[in-house]
């Protein structure tokens, strides 16, 4: 599974391509996503760029919250099988804020790429499973650990309160993961690190997506203007 060298390229050129948003033209990604979504997920993709310019200089807490509120502002939910005609698919930032709708794991997965495109180190925060043993059905939020050893915070889409798992007594943790590994996630969302992570097969694919998609748009941007800065 590619899922760490995936993510890593991703990652990399997306923080680039938006730190340098005002110098590249993006004129071909926004007309894309205009072509496919229409001229309302062209204007939320510019103010996801907009947001993330106007958020790196906040303090990490401050991202924290600001990742969270504009994700649950911006985003309807729906589930999968309306939205995109299956039963589980795991949707890339630009396809969620293209549609303006999406599902947890979609929620999660926009927030994530957010909080590393501002900045915030990758081993603070982790994508989790869990149970929502209010509604006993599958959830996915994504969690903060300002600290190594703390307990983390979570980022959810029903509950717009950042609260520290210990206070989320209706979530049951299963396992957490980022593009280091998977986690089986004991109390307090932590755990033991697994060593095959061939299991998240719909993470792996929305990676391929935006290798084959997005992130070809992103590079040859960023190629275009260093070409045109040595000559």
């Amino acid at each position: 599974m590619r899922t760490v060298i995936s993510l890593l390229l991703f990652i990399s050129f997306t923080v680039i391509a938006i730190k340098r948003f005002n110098q590249l033209d993006f004129s071909d990604l926004v007309l894309k996503v205009e072509q496919t979504y229409g001229k309302k997920g062209a204007e939320r993709t510019l103010e996801w760029f907009d947001f993330i310019k106007e958020t790196e200089a906040s303090s990490e807490w401050q991202q924290i919250n600001k990742v969270n509120h504009f994700f649950n502002k911006k985003i309807d939910y729906q589930l999968d099988e309306e939205l995109w005609g299956k039963q589980d698919y795991w949707a890339s930032p630009i396809e969620t804020l293209g549609r303006g709708k999406g599902d947890c794991e979609d929620y999660a997965i926009a927030k994530y790429f957010s909080l590393i495109a501002l900045g915030i180190p990758e081993e603070k925060i982790r994508l989790m499973y869990v149970r929502q043993l209010t509604i006993n059905q599958p959830h996915m939020v994504l969690i903060y650990f300002e600290e190594p050893s703390s307990i983390p915070f979570v980022l959810d889409n029903f509950n717009n309160k950042l609260l520290p798992a210990t206070k989320r007594r209706d979530l049951k943790p299963i396992y957490s993961f980022n593009g280091q590994g998977l986690w089986l996630a004991k109390a307090k969302g932590l755990g033991k690190k697994i060593k095959n992570t061939s299991g998240v097969s719909a993470w792996d694919n929305m990676l391929e997506r935006i290798e084959q998609g997005e992130l070809n748009t992103m590079e040859s941007k960023i190629k275009e203007a260093n070409y045109a800065k040595l000559n």
